[in-house]
């Protein structure tokens, strides 16, 4: 199971690093076409990770199940941000064509400036309010998607920590017996130690 967590953490720092190369890189597409591949392969570690779970000791497991946990946070949070970087590009493919055709217009030659800045305001103003529309509803489904991942974060770590409290609970009793045993055993010390030495006292004084 270590190599796998480890295999799996190394992808997600591999997958971060190919984010650095989508805003610069004319061939964006390949490169997030890269990274899904990634994440699907992350996606499908973590199901192997979550089996190989119920085969660690039971005393090692709510650690182990935490870590998984944080590389399915983590993968999550990849997605969401490839999702986002897919939309920013759309975008910017949208506009760029949208100038070019705006360009290719032709128009008469007394109202061409006139015709050109009107539509050019114009245009700009539809293209922000179309990226805000856009990014309001982006940022929302991801507020949603870590919403509810966190809540089922928390439902596990809830139940981890009820184990945990009663594994903890067992300990007590165990630690309580243990230390019943100890006092006990330090009476029969001094008893003995007592007893000895009154003999060795009885010795001394008739034997002498």
């Amino acid at each position: 199971m270590e190599g796998l967590y480890h295999q799996t953490t190394q992808l997600i720092q591999e997958t971060s690093n190919l984010f650095h190369k989508l805003e610069n890189d004319p061939d964006a597409e390949k490169i997030e076409g890269a990274i899904q591949e990634k994440i699907n392969t992350i996606k499908a570690n973590c199901e192997k990770l979550d089996v190989l779970l119920f085969k660690t000791p039971i005393n090692q497991r709510p650690m182990a199940k935490m870590r998984v946990d944080q590389l399915k946070y983590d993968n999550t949070h990849i997605q969401a941000s490839l999702t986002n970087a897919r939309n920013k590009r759309y975008r910017r493919e949208q506009e760029k064509a949208e100038r070019e055709q705006l360009l290719s217009r032709r128009f008469g030659h007394d109202h061409t400036e006139i015709n050109v800045d009107y539509l050019g305001q114009e245009q700009s103003s539809l293209q922000n309010s179309h990226r805000n529309v856009d990014e309001m509803l982006h940022t929302g489904t991801s507020i949603l998607e870590t919403l509810r991942y966190n809540r089922d974060t928390l439902k596990g770590a809830h139940r981890r920590m009820i184990d945990l409290a009663n594994t903890l609970g067992l300990s007590n009793a165990t630690i309580t017996l243990i230390e019943r045993r100890v006092s006990q055993d330090k009476y029969v010390l001094f008893g003995g130690m007592f007893v000895t030495l009154s003999v060795i006292a009885l010795v001394i004084i008739y034997l002498v």
